[in-house]
């Protein structure tokens, strides 16, 4: 099976590089640096990793768009800490980067991750600039109006009211799914998949998505502090529903067994070469942080 370890090693060295090259003033590129290089599951980087070599791709062409995805997704993580958004002060057991730093510092530093991100991949000269137009308008829509942000929107809006459980989905298939699902499809644009193809990792993607966020909400309501990082019940404490608030812990264990089981099934489709996505599926609902 494929060394998940090493893809995550894999990653941090390419975020490093990218950071060491970018020319931002000192304080700002340390701001940057904070906030990308403090652990994290690198999920979704994997999921972009394991998906073009289950298409037969060559790792390299997914080291771009795993690294813009890793530098978004720092982005998003910074922003949602905000006062104004979601205002937690530890990520990953350690101060936010607008308790680290400084608000105006944070709100920049989220900023210049996600140019950073878009730039890594129209700079990736390994792909085609065909391939890579479609990964920068892929990402752009993910992360969007129409994605993740309007996940953001949607999620601010149902603060201190109880939402039911297909608006849940709907929210968080937009705030966390959409960045996961292009994790996955990323993968099959630089294999060059067919339209079948891209389907079945569309399938995948969703479901995996969904899986992720059930899977913080119970996190976030029975997980060890020491383990997720963070108070354990903030997003309760912060008047949010989550999956557990409107379902109840037992109902959200089982939907999340359901999303392992739609994800699993789907994947299976592309055969043996399946298998490391499949195991990654399984870290996704069993993960402890």
């Amino acid at each position: 099976m494929t060394d998940l370890a090493h893809l995550n090693d894999r990653v941090a060295s390419l975020l490093q590089a990218h950071l060491e090259r970018c020319e931002a003033p000192p304080h700002l590129k340390q701001a940057m640096c904070y906030s990308v290089l403090n652990g994290g599951k690198r999920v979704r980087a994997m999921l972009a990793y394991l998906s073009a070599e289950a298409l037969g791709a060559d790792l390299a062409l997914a080291d771009a768009p795993a690294s813009a995805i890793e530098f978004v997704h720092a982005y998003s993580l910074i922003h949602d800490d905000l006062p104004a958004m979601d205002d937690d002060n530890y990520r990953r057991g350690k101060p936010s980067c607008h308790i680290e730093f400084d608000e105006a510092t944070a709100i920049l530093t989220g900023d210049a991750l996600q140019a950073l991100g878009f730039q890594t991949i129209a700079e990736a000269s390994d792909l085609s600039s065909e391939v890579r137009v479609q990964l920068i308008s892929d990402l752009s829509r993910a992360i969007g109006g129409g994605g993740m942000v309007a996940g953001q929107i949607h999620d601010l809006a149902n603060e201190n009211r109880l939402v039911s459980r297909l608006e849940l989905e709907r929210m968080h298939s937009l705030k966390t799914g959409a960045l996961i699902s292009f994790s996955v499809k990323c993968g099959g644009i630089v294999a060059g998949a067919d339209a079948e193809a891209l389907s079945t990792l569309g399938t995948f993607g969703s479901a995996i998505g969904l899986a992720f966020q059930i899977k913080d909400d119970i996190l976030d309501e029975a997980g060890e502090e020491s383990d997720i990082g963070k108070p354990r019940g903030s997003d309760a404490d912060s008047s949010k529903s989550t999956f557990v608030t409107t379902l109840g812990m037992d109902a959200a264990e089982g939907a999340l067994t359901d999303l392992l089981s739609t994800a699993k099934s789907a994947i299976a489709k592309l055969g043996p070469s399946s298998g490391p996505l499949q195991q990654l599926a399984d870290f996704v609902v069993t993960r402890n942080h």
